[in-house]
């Protein structure tokens, strides 16, 4: 794009800076293992992005470029254009654009950019036939701080699942989160605390697949921002408390034709699904333990992923039980027909995470995988026989497993592409080989006297 050449999109933009006197503009995009980085400019330079982009060292984010091929530039996306809810005028108002990564050398999109790699699985999709819509369900917990300011693990409440005030002592910074994401056009669907203390969930509409990915990484900033106002630490982490439920973000997904049909639809069967969504479905319970790297990508992932805390280890699929990997959940009308994959938890990149999920989907599709019956009992009180009855694999347990399965799945990896496939692997490997050198407080407490 050459200056001067600006669509009507981004003059809408470039009005809207002017008439909101927005003084600075975070041009943001995310690195490989899923965190929002930015570029701050001053507002007065946004003709400037959109016709050039903005170059940064790329040397620097995780899993990015080597030094000798470190530059980089951002292109942002117009349509991503929002104001933030949490500054004001006095110290300057500012607005946030998500962006696209391009290979100055090249010209060409980035492919270790995970926004690029979820474009190439809703390209695929396309080329299908099919457009993706993804809802996801990020749930997090509210600590408070200490005097100094840091993260503690006390709850701020002693709330279970839908109470209300005074046991439930958040809903406060949960009506002023929700406040800050629909002025920045979140559709909020519904609120409440969560089944564990000072857990909590805030559900926003299911939009197109992409949306949606640029939404998580948005719904995580507004809630850290938000919740620190009120003098509370957010966290994302999926098991921050032991021997209580940890985090979830349970993530519906459906196709659509390209004449608005939900393709996932089929009025004649028994469970409200069609032939296409069943492989669909398979696809998922076929690549899950490669989706299990993505999906639920950190060590403290897998304390989460046990039996007996309402999170699924079984790769089945119900349409009346939570205790399986997918789940389908009853549609008041057609175009609501989907399946939940329950797996993920919202440490993971929101943008391989769903990528992952589309090309493992769209594989069941082309092979025409028949998806298994489903399983209408509770999965976590069968003992392993009956398991094996039933043919129920479980998921890896722990991330060195997962990471495994990972580099044993082509169709997986391949969806990653070469780059973020190996830089992943890379960064994840290590990550589990500190873990095991580690020794943990419980190790120190159960031996350390006692041997």
């Amino acid at each position: 794009m050459t200056s001067g050449n600006i669509t009507e999109t981004e003059q809408a933009v470039l009005d809207e800076i002017d008439e909101k006197e927005i003084d600075f503009l975070r041009l943001q995009f995310t690195d490989i293992l899923g965190t929002v980085k930015n570029v701050s400019v001053p507002a007065r330079q946004a003709e400037k992005a959109f016709a050039d982009g903005i170059y940064f060292d790329g040397s620097s984010i995780e899993g990015f470029v080597r030094i000798q091929e470190s530059d980089m530039r951002l292109v942002p996306d117009p349509d991503t254009f929002a104001v933030l809810p949490w500054r004001n005028r006095e110290d300057g108002s500012s607005a946030r654009m998500i962006c696209d990564v391009y290979n100055t050398s090249t010209g060409e999109p980035f492919e270790g950019d995970p926004r690029y790699v979820l474009k190439q699985a809703l390209e695929r999709a396309d080329e299908m036939g099919y457009t993706v819509n993804a809802a996801p369900e990020p749930e997090f917990f509210l600590f408070e701080e200490d005097e100094e300011g840091r993260a503690t693990t006390k709850t701020n409440d002693a709330g279970g699942y839908f109470d209300l005030a005074p046991k439930d002592l958040a809903s406060d910074v949960r009506r002023d989160i929700i406040y800050g994401l629909e002025n920045m056009g979140f559709e909020v669907e519904a609120s409440h605390h969560e089944v564990a203390e000072g857990q909590h969930e805030i559900n926003f509409e299911y939009d197109d697949a992409l949306t949606t990915a640029d939404n998580v990484g948005t719904f995580r900033t507004v809630v850290r921002a938000i919740a620190a106002q009120h003098d509370y630490h957010a966290t994302f982490m999926p098991k921050p408390i032991p021997e209580i439920n940890g985090s979830g973000m349970h993530t519906h997904i459906s196709l659509f034709t390209e004449d608005g049909e939900n393709a996932f639809h089929d009025g004649d069967d028994e469970f409200d699904l069609s032939a296409t969504a069943k492989s669909f479905l398979a696809g998922i319970l076929e690549h899950a333990p490669a989706i299990t790297a993505i999906a639920n990508p950190t060590v403290n992932s897998y304390k989460r992923l046990v039996p007996g805390y309402e999170a699924p280890v079984y790769v089945a699929w119900s349409d009346r039980n939570r205790s399986a990997l997918i789940r389908k959940p009853a549609a008041r009308v057609p175009a609501a027909s989907r399946i939940e994959l329950r797996s993920p938890d919202p440490s993971c990149n929101p943008y391989l995470a769903i990528a992952v999920m589309i090309h493992a989907g769209l594989d069941g599709i082309e092979q025409d995988l028949e998806a298994p019956d489903p399983v209408r009992d509770n999965i976590y009180e069968f003992d392993e026989a009956k398991r094996d009855e039933h043919g129920i694999e479980t998921l890896p347990s722990n991330l060195g497993e997962a990471v495994d399965a990972l580099e044993e799945d082509d169709a997986i990896a391949g969806a990653l592409g070469d780059h973020i496939a190996s830089k992943f692997v890379e960064a994840k490997r290590q990550e589990f080989e500190e873990y095991l050198i580690d020794v943990s407080d419980w190790e120190l407490d159960r031996y350390l006297e006692t041997f």
